[in-house]
């Protein structure tokens, strides 16, 4: 949909329990999200946010930029920024390599250019899923416990999740952070398999585990919306 000239999603959403219209713009998804009553029409939504356009264009402004998994584009990776460069035709050798030589710091992602977007996120998944094992074993150990298992998603509102059956949660982004904070968000999740609260016998055990707690925490407030930029899709002008 095509809002203020830019093209971007658009929810909308009905909630019994609102009693008016409003209006909101996920930084994560670069999104607007209308919520309605359950008494109103769809198209008062469509109304509403024409009404409130300029207010949308303002807020849109102030979000950063999507950055695509594409050649040339600088992306994270454990903290550190890298450069992607796509280099054509595979030869033997991993599907993607880490070059840190003459100190610029590059990805370097071979095969068909078609495919090298959807490779390169492959890849930080599985480097995302193999350090947040290795974070999660260890801190299980710590505490004596054990984690029935993991998986990765693209959560937008949380890092982490931990299930009452011992499954946890969290996002594949985390490898773009420092490995402290990746660390913070494992053992977070993994002190929850003992304590499923936020109450200070919980922030006990977190903090034996993880020497730099508020540094992490504090980390994901200031810089944590950014980590979902990164492989998204460019805004178009209409």
């Amino acid at each position: 949909m095509v809002v203020g000239g830019i093209r971007v999603p658009v929810e909308v959403r009905r909630h019994a329990g609102a009693r008016r219209l409003t209006l909101r713009v996920s930084k994560t998804r670069r999104s607007v999200v209308v919520t309605l009553p359950n008494q109103c029409r769809m198209d008062e939504a469509g109304r509403f946010l024409n009404t409130h356009i300029e207010w949308v264009r303002e807020r849109l402004g102030r979000v950063p930029s999507p950055v695509p998994f594409i050649d040339g584009a600088d992306i994270p990776f454990k903290g550190e920024f890298y450069r992607i460069c796509f280099t054509g035709p595979r030869r033997p050798g991993p599907v993607v390599s880490i070059d840190q030589s003459g100190g610029k710091y590059a990805l370097n992602v071979a095969g068909a250019l078609e495919h090298a977007s959807r490779r390169l996120k492959d890849w930080l998944f599985a480097q995302a899923y193999s350090a947040l094992d290795e974070r999660v074993t260890w801190h299980a150990k710590s505490l004596g416990v054990r984690a029935r298992r993991i998986t990765l998603r693209d959560q937008a509102t949380r890092w982490g999740s931990c299930s009452a059956n011992g499954m946890l949660s969290f996002s594949w982004r985390l490898i773009l952070a420092p490995a402290f904070v990746l660390d913070y968000v494992a053992a977070h999740e993994v002190a929850h398999l003992l304590e499923m609260n936020h109450g200070p016998r919980f922030w006990k055990l977190v903090g034996r585990s993880v020497p730099r707690l508020d540094e992490a925490k504090g980390w994901l407030r200031q810089e944590g919306v950014n980590l979902h930029r990164y492989g998204g899709e460019m805004a178009t002008l209409a």
